[in-house]
């Protein structure tokens, strides 16, 4: 008589995984380093949103709720209560999993916005990927201690003999037209949330100054220097794109007189790349041209993908900020004052 070794015993552990819910943890994965890497109007993004957000996390979670296959009733029942089949069968397990990913989904949109990674594609698919593979091996564990006859397993034919079947005919043809219907509805809502995003992502830009403390404020940029005086000032650009974006800063100092720009100097330009979700924040020393006496407003014009006109200006900037200063050779003296 011979017992199995350890290796054994692991690699049958190994052989009793569900396919099913590796093709699930493998596809979720998948979709999160596809919709993470293509851009945000690509056909195929929204291709893979559909599974990840609609069905395979609540068939990963169905998996862990529901690890046995549908029992059938006892002939020698004596109530009908009794006489019903125990369990749910493959179409009703399809419906579930569409039912349980649209009550996962808004409450992962709900929780993402309180964490450090905010709300965004990228933080969506990855908590919803991460949700679906954690499920997906509980559900194994499950399964697997499950007595073999009893244990679910994907069965095309079973499904078909289900279907056949005149006493669930009604049943499964209710459940089929209710997984249809939560599945067209659940696409119209998904594709109305999707294509605004991908279509209307937005860029914010903000002009701030630090304090002692470390701490950005707005609006405490001085209004008065010295000739030759530079204005430590810190840009602030939030990538709302829903994908990673390249910008051009451009700071130009303004002569306005009776409401005109009558001469633009252009002091500087900055590149930089930000992903989508983050906000970048850069100190930066403006120095004005300005001679003394003269008031003139500096203006930082933000333009995206390096796309950078001949003669950038506020009207053709994807955004725009800007502040007022005075060179004065009074400047330091009303600080001392």
């Amino acid at each position: 008589m011979s017992f199995p070794t350890a290796a054994e015993t692991r690699l049958g552990r190994v052989r009793e995984y569900p396919m099913d819910l590796a093709i699930v943890s493998l596809a979720a994965a998948l979709a999160f380093l596809l919709i993470t890497s293509v851009p945000a109007e690509s056909p195929l993004r929204l291709l893979v949103a559909f599974p990840l957000a609609l069905f395979l996390p609540g068939y990963a979670l169905t998996s862990f709720l529901f690890p046995a296959v549908e029992r059938a009733a006892r002939e020698t029942a004596a109530t009908t209560v009794e006489q019903r089949p125990r369990g749910i069968n493959t179409v009703e397990r399809l419906g579930l999993s569409f039912v349980l990913s649209l009550s996962m989904l808004p409450l992962v949109v709900l929780a993402l916005p309180v964490t450090q990674w905010g709300l965004g594609a990228g933080s969506l698919a990855a908590a919803l990927a991460g949700l679906t593979v954690v499920a997906a091996q509980l559900g194994a564990l499950r399964r697997i201690r499950v007595p073999k006859a009893e244990r679910f397993t994907v069965s095309f034919t079973a499904a078909v003999a289900g279907v056949h079947d005149d006493e669930s005919a009604v049943a499964t043809l209710s459940s089929i037209v209710l997984v249809v219907a939560v599945a067209v509805a659940a696409g119209a809502l998904l594709v109305g949330f999707l294509f605004p995003a991908a279509g209307g992502g937005f860029t914010e830009l903000g002009l701030y100054t630090e304090t002692d403390d470390g701490d950005l404020v707005a609006g405490e940029i001085p209004d008065e220097i010295e000739p030759g005086e530079s204005v430590p000032v810190t840009l602030s650009v939030e990538n709302h794109q829903g994908e990673h974006a390249e910008y051009t800063l451009v700071v130009q100092e303004q002569v306005i007189e009776d409401g005109e720009i009558i001469d633009r100097t252009e002091l500087r330009t900055i590149d930089g790349s930000i992903s989508d979700g983050s906000t970048g924040l850069g100190e930066r020393e403006i120095t004005p041209t300005a001679e003394d006496g003269d008031t003139v407003r500096i203006s930082v014009l933000l333009y995206d993908d390096d796309d950078v006109p001949a003669e950038p200006t506020n009207e053709n900037a994807d955004e725009d900020a800007y502040f007022w200063i005075t060179v004065t050779e009074d400047a330091g003296d009303d600080e001392d004052g």
